[in-house]
């Protein structure tokens, strides 16, 4: 897939574990989908997936990598590709703009962009088969551009993979999900959450100032071929200028966040990627997250993107500002909301995975350092008031005086425990309060 800023890939083997802990829950929205990696990876874990983003390569990614399905698309694709291959370039619009007024691609390689997205309209070929062909058009492009992995300004001298050869692919297309059919839409994301009818609602908004469809304003344009003005050494779309959304505004930020969250507690399980760089606080996205129900928070490091690493340059290639810092922050909110249908079956779920993973040693948990509750449930409250009245109880005095299940009792323990409103009392199998 495309080299992309907040790319959920070293995410994805927590995120699987995440969902294949909720056998009930079979059904999985994202709705600010990316470059799709993650609903990709939803898909291949058997789930039926609906991605959303408002910008058209995303778009185009998400038909590809959710929507199409291998046993449809797979045979006419591998036809046209090889057709594209043989083809020898012819430059046009994409050659002037970003070969010639900008340096992104060798002119070589641009030529071979406009013949090749020209052929693509030539035939019209319908979706989701021309979604397939534009991602390997798009992912060929990739891996000859000339830039540190965004299209805000290409390098000094030409990266050492800009003189290969462009090259078209198949993309990784999979089969059918076994829980049905998959779907892609082009919308705002608070417009897409009103429609969330799925199991599990994945959010993973923009986190600052920098908007996406300025970051990867050539994909937008080779997906939409609409040939724009431009401007600037980047050779921006103009539409960069009026674009914007609230999700990149500091003071817009948390009350679009918790619009679109508001629509999302609708589903049994909410799951949100958010990380210490963002416009909002921790305590911030925690506060919203509080008024839903039961959440716990899982908190990993990772290295920021490559810009980051090499510093601030000039125009003319000067460092002129340090390396800030190298390492990042990201965060993973497990939100069972108490309002959904499915909510006591989610919370327990819940409880169990993480108590599961707490005691397990490695595996892709093993970047796993806090878990926190924050809201008491009325089930804890019975706990807690239980052990206020008759002071130290065993787990089953405590499930025949709240008339809780075993199960129930053992899993609200373990919580109460782990956010320490609880301990046990020393040398016995007793509970006390904190």
């Amino acid at each position: 897939m495309i080299k992309y800023l907040g790319s959920k890939r070293t995410l994805i083997p927590d995120l699987v574990n995440i969902v294949s802990s909720f056998p009930e829950l079979t059904s999985f929205t994202d709705l600010f989908s990316g470059t799709c990696r993650v609903g990709h990876a939803m898909k291949r874990a058997g789930l039926a997936v609906h991605s959303n983003d408002n910008n058209a390569y995303a778009h185009a990614l998400a038909t590809c990598y959710v929507t199409a399905d291998r046993e449809a698309v797979e045979h006419d694709a591998r036809l046209l590709i090889a057709e594209f291959n043989a083809m020898a370039g012819d430059p046009g619009y994409f050659t002037k703009a970003f070969c010639e007024d900008s340096r992104f691609f060798q002119p070589k390689n641009g030529a071979r962009v406009d013949a090749i997205r020209e052929a693509i309209e030539r035939k019209g070929v319908e979706s989701p088969l021309k979604q397939v062909l534009l991602v390997s058009l798009m992912e060929a492009a990739d891996r000859v551009d000339s830039t540190c992995g965004l299209q805000m300004a290409y390098v000094k001298k030409w990266a050492q993979r800009s003189f290969n050869n462009l090259e078209l692919r198949m993309p990784d297309v999979l089969p059918a999900s076994k829980a049905g059919p998959c779907k892609a839409t082009q919308m705002d994301a608070i417009d897409a959450a009103k429609q969330v009818s799925t199991d599990i609602v994945y959010l993973d908004p923009p986190y600052n100032q920098h908007s996406y469809l300025s970051n990867y304003h050539i994909w937008e344009t080779l997906t939409i071929w609409d040939k724009p003005e431009y401007y600037g050494i980047a050779c921006k779309r103009v539409d960069c200028r009026t674009r914007k959304s609230d999700f990149n505004s500091r003071p817009g930020h948390i009350a679009a966040f918790n619009e679109v969250l508001s629509h999302a507690a609708k589903a049994p399980l909410v799951i949100v990627s958010f990380n210490d760089e963002g416009y909002q606080t921790r305590d911030q996205m925690e506060s919203s997250m509080n008024s839903y129900g039961d959440y716990y928070v899982i908190s990993k490091d990772f290295k920021r993107y490559v810009g980051a690493q090499i510093g601030v340059h000039n125009p003319q290639g000067k460092l002129v500002g340090d390396v800030s810092h190298v390492r990042n922050e990201e965060y993973i909110y497990l939100l069972a909301p108490s309002g959904s249908p499915k909510s006591a079956i989610t919370q327990d779920r819940l409880t169990g995975f993480v108590e599961k993973h707490q005691q397990s040693a490695g595996g892709a948990f093993d970047a796993l350092r806090e878990t926190r509750l924050k809201k008491r449930t009325a089930p804890e409250m019975l706990v807690l008031n239980a052990l206020k009245m008759h002071g130290d109880l065993s787990k089953k005095a405590i499930a025949l005086v709240t008339g809780l299940t075993p199960y129930r009792t053992t899993s609200i323990l373990y919580k109460l425990v782990a956010i320490k409103a609880v301990t046990t009392r020393e040398g016995t199998k007793s509970y006390r309060l904190t």
